[in-house]
């Protein structure tokens, strides 16, 4: 590891592997009308999309996301782009592929996914939403709070924490992200994004006491 890409120890990996594990929805994956890909750093979120294709779980994917917010040069043409053509190289046809290029945040990533849908002439009763595994109860929370008249069924690549923080290779930023994500989960509701989720006392001190650590660079300020 570089000096940017500081390791963390044994006993922050425990705590972030339990905000990690609250993260996932743990849904029993199953056919829906639509999926959307949720844009992000990560091209995990697009192969896995690939793969539950392939698999026949759904006949149209929605790729959602302009440009990376904190990494912009990552995905120069934006994230739904470039998620897009990494799903059509991975055997996706063109045509089941819609594409939303101007969400910001996940508000706007499941609003206009619904509108794109919706001009295709597809009104779904069921949706799967595929995210980074972190991503996976914010992006659930806001969805019902933005489109509650349908089911909402989470997806994320099946991989263990550590494997994770192998495949990005930056433990401190991983746990940043954790970190923020839960703030985002936390605080949302109050704000009118997302609907509340209960956060359980372990998990709650968890994340308490990794912002006392220092892991607070993806934090909003409040």
């Amino acid at each position: 590891m570089t000096d940017n890409q500081r390791a963390i120890t044994d006993d922050q990996r425990q705590r972030a592997e339990l905000i990690w594990d609250y993260h996932q929805m743990h849904h029993d994956v199953r056919p829906t009308d639509a999926a959307i890909g949720l844009g992000s750093h990560d091209l995990g979120v697009p192969a896995f999309c690939a793969q539950l294709y392939r698999a026949g779980l759904f006949p149209t994917l929605v790729f959602t996301g302009g440009p990376n917010p904190t990494a912009p040069e990552r995905f120069p043409r934006g994230e739904a782009v470039h998620f897009s053509e990494h799903a059509l190289n991975l055997g996706v046809p063109k045509e089941a592929v819609l594409l939303e290029p101007r969400a910001r945040n996940t508000g706007q990533n499941i609003t206009f996914s619904r509108d794109v849908l919706t001009a295709a002439g597809i009104k779904p009763d069921t949706v799967m939403l595929i995210a980074m595994p972190y991503m996976e109860r914010r992006s659930f929370a806001t969805a019902r709070k933005m489109w509650p008249e349908i089911e909402v069924i989470c997806a994320s690549e099946p991989l263990e924490f550590d494997d994770y923080l192998k495949s990005i290779g930056d433990e401190k930023l991983v746990t940043d992200q954790l970190v923020g994500d839960l703030q985002r989960v936390i605080e949302y509701p109050a704000l009118g994004f997302a609907i509340e989720q209960e956060v359980p006392e372990d998990v709650h001190a968890a994340y308490a006491s990794l912002i006392n650590d220092g892991f607070t660079s993806r934090l909003i300020a409040g």
